[in-house]
């Protein structure tokens, strides 16, 4: 994830609605919440272009919550001084905005693949959207968390516990946000994350919340859909599972 977010040119108007607000006459259907385990960055960043690309007005919103394997990604910005020992983990030059991190095992990942005017959202709304979300679901195990608006992502008493990142093309988000559950925090002192030298990461077990990846992302999703203007229980109804999440074995 970068601490830019990186709208491209052709994005589609955005409604005059407030964010997330739908108007009189519309029904907002509820993006698919998809919990893909444990999956390679590339072929599934290759799968959100493509999505993107391909999608038309009758496509789905979609989240996608998943876990990666060791990689570093670079941002279109990013600089190569920010990377400072890299060692066996691989690097990806991708196309969000911002500047380097690290995703591995233990650490929460979340793209929303969703049509922003459809949702009546823009860039900055969405970026708050996922903020608030993150800090409505660590409040819950106790966890002080807060925003910064000149460094997106979340912090924890000035520690880094999240990290937001998004494309826009086509008026449509990919990329999201990156959340550190119980994962080996080592490689991050390899990078200066985000571009920051020194910035010092934390996670959710670390301050007494839960080390299940996916317990978290179960516990996210309700606040997700309600920072994004869903009502969590319209939202749940229209799910063919009882927990937020479905299982999927592809995309």
């Amino acid at each position: 994830m970068g601490e830019v977010t990186e709208p491209s040119p052709g994005l589609r108007p955005t409604s005059s609605a407030p964010a997330g607000e739908v108007k009189a006459g519309e029904v907002k259907a509820a993006p698919r919440l998809k919990w893909l385990g444990r999956v390679d960055y590339e072929p599934t960043w290759r799968a959100m272009q493509s999505r993107t690309d391909e999608a038309t007005d009758a496509t789905p919103d979609e989240i996608w919550f998943l876990e990666h394997p060791p990689v570093f990604t670079m941002g279109m910005n990013a600089k190569a001084e920010h990377l400072l020992a890299v060692g066996d983990i691989p690097v990806v030059d991708i196309d969000r905005g911002g500047q380097v991190t690290y995703h591995g095992p233990g650490q929460l990942v979340v793209y929303p693949l969703l049509d922003l005017p459809r949702l009546g959202l823009g860039v900055r709304a969405l970026v708050v959207a996922i903020e608030q979300a993150i800090v409505a679901t660590l409040a819950g195990w106790d966890i002080e968390a807060y925003g910064k608006r000149d460094a997106p992502g979340v912090y924890v008493a000035e520690r880094k516990i999240a990290s937001v990142g998004l494309r826009i093309r086509r008026g449509r988000s990919y990329h999201g946000l990156a959340l550190n559950v119980a994962m080996n925090l080592e490689p991050f002192a390899r990078i200066n994350p985000c571009g920051y030298a020194g910035l010092q990461m934390t996670q959710v077990a670390t301050l007494g919340g839960p080390a299940d990846v996916r317990t978290v992302g179960e516990a996210l999703a309700p606040h997700l859909l309600r920072e994004l203007g869903f009502e969590p229980a319209t939202a749940l109804a229209q799910s063919a599972t009882s927990t937020w999440l479905q299982d999927v074995s592809s995309r």
